[in-house]
């Protein structure tokens, strides 16, 4: 039997979408309110969500404290608290957009998923990342 299992982090950061090649006016009229020069920020909530079997032994589909600690130091540590446009590589040179975080997410995830989860680990299926009540992005890996 394979089930999925969800768990959701919460992290805040501030960043600006803005993008050096526009204009300002461009800018403004692309991402509006969201290309203050100060930034502005968020509280953000990330969903990661896993599909395997369910151990026997255990009756657990991974290990939550090993992916709890997994997602701490690849993306809270790395994210919370930050102005992601200054203080996160990744988004040094691209934009701090919902989806470009969903994807890093996925990334920083996936380097680190075997080592952290063992050679049995569940699939990572979706991640999706929760920026406001009306904004969030779901990065579907596995149907």
């Amino acid at each position: 039997m394979t089930v999925r299992l969800t768990r959701n982090y919460r992290f805040v950061a501030s960043h600006r979408l803005h993008l050096d090649h526009l204009s300002p006016e461009e800018n403004q009229k692309l991402f509006g309110k969201c290309n203050n020069p100060y930034g502005h920020g968020h509280n953000y909530v990330v969903s990661i969500t896993v599909r395997g079997p369910i151990e026997e032994r255990t009756g657990l589909t991974v290990s939550v404290p090993d992916l709890d600690a997994l997602v701490k130091r690849e993306v809270i540590d790395r994210y919370d608290h930050r102005y992601l446009n200054f203080d996160v590589a990744e988004f040094a040179t691209v934009p701090s957009t919902t989806e470009n975080m969903a994807f890093a997410i996925r990334d920083h995830l996936q380097a680190g998923w075997t080592a952290a989860l063992g050679q049995n680990a569940p699939q990572l299926v979706d991640v999706k990342v929760q920026e406001t009540k009306r904004n969030s992005v779901a990065l579907t890996l596995i149907q």
